[in-house]
């Protein structure tokens, strides 16, 4: 049976489909996040993550690194960005939202960047180096760690922000869903892709998993 529809529902739908492009538009920028607790810590089970003597730095805490660089960018955005911007475009929030997220994604495709160099340096001196050399020291990857949380404070906050604001009154979960669906699906698209790699890798005779396999890609 079909159903008349209230202005109100017709509104709060349009509403709603409206932030469909957005959410579309930054899955790119979910699937770098994901890197951080995949292919990123990949990198440091092969590099040297030894401290001193005796003290091997945990994987586990590498992963801190993205969290330190959002806190160091939502500390600068906050304190010192938003006054200086109210103050020259007289914007309350300092900059839109949209173009919060627009910095944010460029900050994740610098992080991308240097995570290419990065690896690219580690492969080199992995395949050039002689036997019983020091590998890579798990310290270079500081700076795309640090990058992608600077990416984090300004995508991921202003995301938030932004499906928060954009969908109705009654429907505020809804855009909080939104916000995470993002990365739920980008971390299902960083899955996919590795699942392709490990096929393309697998067809030549070995597993992405390996150590040894990685040196290859």
């Amino acid at each position: 049976l079909w159903r008349l529809a209230t202005v109100t529902q017709v509104e709060e739908t349009k509403l709603v489909v409206a932030v469909v492009p957005i959410w579309l538009g930054t899955i790119a920028f979910g699937l770098s996040v994901a890197q951080t607790s995949t292919f990123f810590i990949k990198q440091a089970v092969l590099m040297d993550r030894k401290l001193g003597k005796h003290f091997v730095i945990p994987l586990a805490s590498i992963y801190s690194l993205a969290a330190f660089g959002m806190l160091i960018s939502v500390c600068i955005y906050d304190k010192l960005l938003v006054p200086f911007l109210r103050r020259k475009m007289g914007n309350e929030r300092g900059i839109s939202i949209l173009r919060r997220i627009d910095i944010g994604m460029a900050f994740s495709v610098i992080a991308m960047v240097v995570a290419a160099v990065v690896e690219k340096e580690r492969r080199d001196k992995a395949t050039s180096s002689i036997a019983g050399s020091t590998p890579m020291n798990v310290f270079g990857l500081v700076p795309q760690f640090m990058i992608l949380g600077f990416a984090d404070g300004f995508a991921l906050v202003g995301l938030q922000e932004y499906f928060y604001d954009q969908v109705p009154d009654s429907m505020r979960s809804l855009g909080i869903g939104f916000y995470l669906s993002v990365i739920g699906a980008a971390n299902f698209l960083s899955s996919l892709l590795i699942t392709v790699v490990d096929k393309r890798v697998a067809g030549a005779g070995s597993s992405s998993g390996d150590e040894d396999d990685l040196e290859k890609k």
